[in-house]
This record gives C-alpha cells, sequence and structure tokens, in this order.
C-alpha cells in the first residue's frame, strides 16, 4: 500500500492527513469523554490533547501506512473513577463517533461543491477531502471490532453482563494475537476476513453521511426558494 501511495503524491497528503486529524481526534476524543465523566488519568498523562505526537502510535502507524488500518497510543482509562454503568461504554465508543464527525465535516464542501457542478475529482483539495472521509469512516469501523486492544473489546465488555466479564478478559489477552493473525491472513496470504466487512460497513456509513447532508441541502434550496 505504501509503495502505491508513494506514487501518487496527491493520495499520500490525503492518507497522512487522514491519520494525522483521525488518530489525534479519536484518542483526544476518549481523553476528553473520560475527564467529562470523571476520569483524570488521560489529563495528567498528557492526553487530553490536540498535539498528534500525543497520540500517534509508532506501530499502529506504520500499520496503517503498509495494510491500510491501524490505531493510536490507547488512552488510559481507571474504571474506578467512572461513576455511572454506562461510563465505560461511553469513553470507548467516543473515539469511532468522532472519526465519523470528522467525515460528516469534510463531506460538507464536497456536497455544496457538487450542487455547483465541481467534480471533486478534478479538485485537488476535495480529492484530499475525499481520502481523509474514507480513511476516518475505515477507522471508526475497525476500532468497532471486538477485539483488544480496538474500542470494540471494551464497548462489548461495556455491554456485557457480569458472568461474561472473566471471559471477556481471558479473551482480551488474546486480543494483540488474534488481531496480528487476521492482518497475516488479509495482507500475507491474501485471505480477505475483515477487509470485506470494514469495506462494506464503510459503505453504509458513507451513505448514512450522504443522505443526510443532501437532505439538508434540499431543505435549504426549498426555505431559500421561498424569499
Amino acid at each position: 500500500m505504501l509503495l502505491n501511495l508513494l506514487q501518487d503524491p496527491i493520495s499520500l497528503i490525503g492518507f497522512l492527513l487522514a491519520i494525522i486529524i483521525g488518530i489525534t481526534v479519536h484518542e483526544f476524543a476518549h481523553a476528553w469523554m473520560a475527564y467529562r465523566l470523571g476520569d483524570y488519568t488521560a489529563k495528567y498523562m498528557g492526553r487530553l490533547s490536540l498535539s498528534p505526537s500525543r497520540h500517534l502510535d509508532p506501530i499502529g502507524t506504520l500499520f496503517l501506512l503498509l495494510v491500510g488500518f491501524g490505531w493510536g497510543k490507547p488512552v488510559p482509562i481507571n474504571p474506578n473513577a467512572l461513576k455511572n454503568k454506562y461510563d465505560e461504554l461511553k469513553v470507548s465508543i467516543a473515539g469511532p463517533i468522532s472519526n465519523l464527525i470528522i467525515a460528516f465535516v469534510f463531506s460538507i464542501p464536497i456536497f455544496i461543491a457538487n450542487e455547483f457542478g465541481v467534480n471533486f475529482l478534478e479538485n485537488t483539495t476535495l480529492l484530499i477531502f475525499k481520502i481523509i472521509i474514507e480513511i476516518n469512516i475505515i477507522l471508526a469501523v475497525f476500532n468497532l471490532i471486538p477485539i483488544y486492544p480496538l474500542d470494540g473489546s471494551r464497548i462489548l465488555r461495556s455491554l456485557s453482563p457480569s458472568s461474561w466479564q472473566e471471559k471477556i478478559a481471558n479473551l482480551e489477552r488474546s486480543g494483540p494475537m488474534i488481531l496480528f493473525t487476521i492482518i497475516f491472513f488479509e495482507y500475507i496470504l491474501g485471505i480477505s476476513i475483515i477487509f470485506p466487512i470494514i469495506m462494506t460497513v464503510q459503505r453504509f456509513f458513507s451513505s448514512i453521511i450522504a443522505i443526510i447532508i443532501t437532505s439538508v441541502i434540499d431543505l435549504i434550496k426549498i426555505i431559500v426558494s421561498f424569499f
């Protein structure tokens, strides 16, 4: 993947920006939500920050460049500092939601430009925006997979009954090995396991974003037409 990006400077710029913005905001969202819910651990460790250097993980970033998905430095969370039953769920899901918000925000200028007959494929800035949108949706979907250390694992644990907690904890210990095994099958052996699922969900979220923005633009047109 990295070799392909090096052959296309625009795609490389878009991909790097997507990684920097996506991972930084994703991890900041975890830290901010934890802080808001009473856990100051991330704040004291300097993670309540929008500085990329605080959040980019060397191995996770390398995987993003090589295979198309990866992760940032996990934000430290103290469950004992959280007050309510579903606070850990809120902290865990904040990251993926932030990536979807990024995708939504960067989609707006593309749809506005389209209304004026500007094709994003013919505009460098909009093309970079399109890459940022796609990568951030992929980051959101990938992190929702219930395999430790991804956010989906914490979400699963938060939603599971207490009788499942020990089994989930045992599964989490094997999580990194399971994740690396899946990536090995995907990119070394060429056996697709999770990538088709990620792309299917990515298309679903892209469609939802398109419907929302198009509906808002149509509503604005209707309102303007009355004046």
